[in-house]
């Protein structure tokens, strides 16, 4: 047991507390979640994708006087900056807890790509997102990874795993992963020092490449130390390099929302059996309408089985 309790609610902002099951660094480690009533929920389903936002259907959005309007989402760290287990949210478990992902029999972590450390950014998803692998999407011609959309945050604090962070949306890259669509969102915590500076807005061409101007400003190298990393991370495993779509330029932060939209779309169809989610779960405890909605205590016996 034990773990982190549901830290206290400053105004509508959720919160979430963890509960671990099993050791960490073995087969069996499991994270669950809680929200702030001490519910076990599952992250995948049941935290919502707008941060702040009590009905799925209002955007929130904070004002800030440079951008006008900001859209915050909430982020489910996975793996934190600096660490090599490769940590992911279960979605083929009910209530869907962070565990570590094994390959052929084995704990997977990621290698160290000279010269980074393990994951160089909070790597996570956003929650209420799927990509369907039954879609092929129009801009990249691959379906979807049958996962949540994946997200770097790129603020300058490391997050722990299982914490839900609220970030603003930067720009995406589209990796191209053994035929498979593998959006990954660019983001920066809402809270971190440079958020107020950084829009996702601006590009600049560098070695032929289009990149962020801003995040480029604030954060430099960070960019291109990503195409790195994703281009490189699997060829200490034996496989080859792997490549992106769009010439492996960025796209910016509207492109990226209309992503992270279309994907919570897939989401809501199947919660709502519109969409075949073949061997995912979909076991949750707040989503109104849907048919795979299960109490209080139906959750607690998953957890505790």
């Amino acid at each position: 047991g034990g773990g982190r309790p549901p830290r206290r609610c400053l105004g509508a902002m959720a919160c979430y507390g963890t509960e671990q099951r099993g050791r960490p660094n073995s087969p069996d480690y499991r994270l669950y979640f809680k929200n702030a009533d001490g519910k076990y929920i599952s992250p995948f389903h049941d935290i919502p994708l707008f941060a702040g936002s009590k009905e799925d259907k209002e955007i929130p959005a904070k004002r800030s006087k440079t951008t006008g309007t900001e859209i915050v989402f909430n982020m489910i760290v996975e793996v934190p900056r600096w660490t090599n287990a490769k940590m992911e949210i279960a979605t083929e478990e009910p209530l869907n807890p962070i565990k570590q992902d094994i390959k052929k029999g084995k704990l997977r972590y990621v290698a160290n790509i000279f010269p980074h450390k393990g994951y160089i950014w909070n790597y996570g998803a956003l929650p209420q997102t799927w990509e369907d692998p039954n879609h092929t999407d129009n801009n990249t011609g691959c379906c979807g990874d049958n996962d949540p959309i994946d997200v770097c945050e790129i603020g300058s604090k490391v997050r722990s795993s299982g914490e839900i962070v609220q970030v603003k949306v930067l720009g995406v890259l589209a990796l191209v992963d053994e035929g498979e669509t593998d959006w990954k969102i660019i983001a920066i915590s809402v809270d971190d020092p440079e958020a107020q500076k950084i829009h996702g807005k601006y590009f600049y061409l560098y070695k032929n490449k289009l990149y962020i101007d801003d995040v480029r400003k604030h954060k430099p190298g960070y960019l291109e130390a990503t195409i790195d990393w994703f281009r490189s991370y699997k060829v200490p495993d034996g496989k080859p390099k792997n490549h992106f779509a769009f010439n492996g330029e960025f796209k910016d932060k509207d492109f990226a929302v209309e992503v992270i939209k279309s994907t919570h779309e897939y989401w809501k169809a199947l919660l709502h059996k519109k969409a075949d989610g073949g061997t995912i779960k979909c076991t949750n405890v707040l989503v109104s309408g849907s048919p795979f909605c299960c109490s209080e205590e139906q959750a607690r016996s998953i957890v505790q089985s």
